[in-house]
């Protein structure tokens, strides 16, 4: 379902990312948002923190949304809770970030990816000052030349261990990492394959 249909559904959302924080601070490194779903690169300070954040959030955005259209009382506007998954620092939260300031561009809408409004990349280059305040410090060095790294397409083995990641909950950095990440957050679930559910006598048929 379209969540954001034009630039005031896009401001609207970004107000409610600014207003968010003053009730359940976030520190936001990175977003950007699609016609149908966003992504956020959020760093909380204390634990329960996200999950008070992402509440407030999402109930906020789901009663403006609805009024806004007419719709109260018919139905969920998001089709499932919210998907997160914990980003080793180094290299793979740099890749990460560049997955979602890349992701107007990876779909066809802008031929920069700078160009994209709805981003925190654009935000970062062209916002005002008072936009960029939405913005916090990334928990790693910013990286120089930034803008054409993000423009320089992904592999296809990196876009799919994060897509991976997003379905799964599972973490996202190094081998030795992900697997004691997993273990301390109880997360171990996420790192086995979804198997296939076993077929019973109805789904194989009878023998003629």
């Amino acid at each position: 379902m379209e969540l954001f249909s034009g630039e005031k559904d896009y401001a609207a959302f970004e107000g409610l990312l600014q207003e968010t924080p003053e009730s359940r601070p976030m520190r936001m490194c990175a977003y950007g948002l699609m016609p149908n779903h966003g992504h956020l690169v959020l760093w909380p300070e204390h634990d329960g923190d996200l999950a008070a954040f992402m509440r407030q959030l999402t109930t906020r955005h789901v009663r403006r949304w609805q009024l806004h259209r007419g719709r109260v009382g018919y139905g969920h506007v998001y089709q499932s809770r919210y998907k997160s998954f914990p980003v080793e620092e180094e290299e793979y939260f740099d890749q990460l970030v560049r997955y979602v300031e890349r992701n107007a561009l990876r779909a066809g809408l802008v031929q920069r990816a700078e160009s994209w409004k709805w981003s925190s990349l654009w935000r970062r280059t062209s916002g005002t000052p008072e936009q960029k305040q939405l913005l916090s410090a990334w928990p790693v060095p910013h990286p120089r030349g930034w803008c054409k790294f993000v423009n320089q397409p992904q592999t296809e083995a990196e876009v799919e261990a994060i897509r991976r990641c997003v379905a799964r909950g599972q973490p996202y950095g190094g081998e030795a990492w992900v697997r004691r990440t997993a273990e301390q957050l109880g997360l171990e679930s996420t790192l086995r394959a979804p198997h296939r559910p076993r077929k019973t006598a109805a789904s194989q048929g009878s023998p003629r």
